[in-house]
């Protein structure tokens, strides 16, 4: 039996159909028991567990061959991540109660970062996760190509893709959500001791320019870049209704500063076969389900 977090979700999703595929008993673990509707017809036991509650999820996780941890993404964070520290604490009992056999997580690329940003949510879960008895890998994907989702409507109807990451033509490491899952749904069949780190990004990285020029083939129009200047995110970020707004700007300057990057730039990374143009194809065509970090 495999317990599947954020089942709800493409990672999950993916995961969770390739498992099945594989023959494999599946528990969809569910904060919404409608959302475990269609889980169940596809043959998956189906369980009603918030992550913040470490009972529910401790019977979640009982008795399966692995756990797949994919915790709620905060992205307006309060001071010290309290909202992560209270996962992470509900799900390190979890697993402490429950003792699967193995445990993989999908954590990030800047995991290990050293300097403090939105991202360090999950080095905190890491930190937690390290220190059980309890083989554990760390799934680290490079930035969601899903993202762009949010830049289809003004690249539909202005012509302009404002971009965060900057310069304009810098490469950055990419993933497409499927990619994940279905490297997530190989790792969690694999045996492995202690703890170990698989990072993962497409095998070509790619530009704001490059994403406005997939947006231009999926549009059939113009798309320019527009960075947009980092003095004015935090006002930016504040009148979107964010309180908190300094670790996504450090998240953002961590990425254009290449203090968030794979080890020996992605080399030894494993790489994706989803490209950049077929994820905005499927964003433009109305296909906007994926998860987003």
């Amino acid at each position: 039996m495999y317990a599947i977090t954020g089942i709800t979700g493409k990672v999950g999703g993916a995961l969770a159909r390739t498992l099945l595929a594989n023959g494999k008993a599946v528990r969809a673990i569910v904060r919404d028991q409608a959302k475990g509707v269609s889980w169940a017809a596809l043959g998956c036991e189906v369980a009603l567990a918030e992550m913040e509650d470490a009972k529910a999820l401790s019977a979640a996780f009982a008795g399966t061959e692995a756990v797949f941890i994919l915790p709620p993404s905060e992205f307006d964070p309060e001071p010290g991540y309290p909202e992560a520290q209270k996962v992470i604490g509900s799900v390190v009992a979890a697993l402490k109660t429950a003792g699967p056999k193995k445990v993989l997580c999908l954590s990030t690329i800047g995991a290990d970062a050293k300097e403090d940003n939105l991202l360090s949510q999950r080095t905190m879960l890491e930190n937690a996760l390290n220190e059980l008895d309890l083989p554990v890998t760390f799934l680290r994907p490079a930035w969601f190509m899903e993202n762009a989702l949010w830049d289809v409507g003004t690249a539909r109807d202005t012509g302009i893709l404002y971009s965060f990451l900057q310069p304009a033509d810098k490469k950055f490491p990419m993933i497409a959500t499927k990619d994940i899952g279905i490297l997530a749904g190989e790792l969690i069949q694999q045996d492995w001791t202690g703890k170990r780190v698989v990072e993962l990004e497409a095998a070509q990285r790619a530009s704001p320019d490059d994403l406005a020029h997939a947006f231009e083939v999926a549009l059939k129009r113009p798309v320019k870049v527009e960075v947009v200047n980092r003095e004015t995110w935090e006002d930016l970020f504040r009148s979107q209704g964010m309180k908190n707004p300094t670790p996504r700007i450090r998240m953002l300057d961590g990425f254009n500063e290449s203090w968030i990057e794979f080890k020996d730039s992605g080399r030894l990374a494993k790489k994706g076969n989803t490209s950049l143009q077929q994820v905005v194809d499927a964003l433009v065509a109305g296909d906007n389900t994926d998860d987003r970090a």
